[in-house]
């Protein structure tokens, strides 16, 4: 058992190396994350005479002569950097990219951001991010406090837990069981209300869930099945994504709450992406590493402005 909770303890490290810089849960000359090839990726053709002078956020980043985009940075095929480059890959990374390129600005200026789950909207609303892409779920609660592009997914929330794990089946095993997700996300909130025999653990990073999930300090981890599915992939004989998805998680792309120029221009770029085929190609050489083929992207949701 000791030698088990060494070599599992071991992997738990490589999996969260990504976030050494805000959790210290890696070491020094951690392997590299595993990303995607970058001779797979599409090439993003910047519309250079784009103008959006109706967006206060799109005319302060032209001043600055750079988009700043929150992600996340733990999260294999979706949100992931590198912490020795300091390199940032994913579906997630490709989807704000091809944005920036729609908008007018290079991909290869744009600075990327960390930003926790539980702080998202705080970032739109103070300026700190012109838009995020982070697996950032669509509902009414948070369109009162930001606006939302697309959705460019249709996630569902699932469960992850280790490859010997016989008992949890699916949400309705986790009564008395040690539950980890990630603090203010709408997975969290989903077990606290229908759930509520389940034990709790909350974390700013999913990494860090895993980590205790390889440790045997929680029995699952639950979040959407496209970010469970990454990190199955990693370690597939430690670890298994369990049941059928029970819920509905649209991604969309978060921008500041009024600016309806800004969320109707994005839209705009989700929809060309689409169907000239960087939607599908950027899908493929990221997310569809974890071994979910592509599927059609949602309808996108314009709603009106309020």
């Amino acid at each position: 058992m000791m030698r088990t909770r060494r070599a599992l303890a071991a992997l738990a490290l490589v999996l969260v190396a990504a976030v050494t810089a805000v959790t210290a849960c890696g070491k020094e000359g951690s392997p590299p994350v595993k990303g995607p090839q970058t001779d797979k990726l599409p090439q993003y053709t910047v519309n250079t005479g784009f103008r959006l002078t109706d967006s206060p956020t799109w005319n302060k980043a032209e001043r600055r002569g750079h988009l700043v985009v929150g992600v996340k940075e733990d999260q294999p095929y979706l949100g992931e950097k590198d912490p020795a480059s300091g390199l940032y890959t994913g579906f997630d990374i490709e989807i704000a990219k091809m944005i920036g390129a729609s908008l007018g600005f290079d991909p290869k200026t744009i600075r990327f951001r960390t930003i926790a789950s539980a702080n998202r909207e705080t970032a739109l609303q103070n300026g700190q991010i012109d838009y995020y892409v982070g697996t950032y779920t669509i509902n009414d609660n948070r369109k009162k406090l930001v606006g939302f592009a697309g959705p460019y997914y249709m996630a569902g929330q699932s469960l992850l837990v280790r490859a010997d794990e016989q008992d949890i089946k699916g949400p309705q095993d986790l009564a008395g069981k040690r539950v980890c997700s990630a603090a203010g996300s709408t997975p969290y909130q989903r077990i606290q209300s229908d759930y509520p025999n389940a034990e709790l653990v909350a974390y700013d990073t999913y990494s860090v869930c895993v980590d205790n999930l390889l440790t045997y300090q929680v029995d699952a981890v639950t979040t959407d099945d496209a970010i469970l599915a990454g990190y199955a992939a990693k370690v597939p004989d430690e670890l298994k994504v369990v049941g059928k998805p029970f819920s509905e998680e649209p991604y969309g792309v978060g921008v500041p709450r009024s600016d309806n120029a800004l969320r109707f221009a994005i839209d705009d770029a989700l929809e060309a992406n689409e169907k000239n085929g960087n939607w599908k190609k950027a899908y493929e050489a990221t997310l569809g590493l974890s071994g979910v083929p592509a599927p059609q992207p949602p309808p996108i949701d314009r709603y009106p402005a309020s």
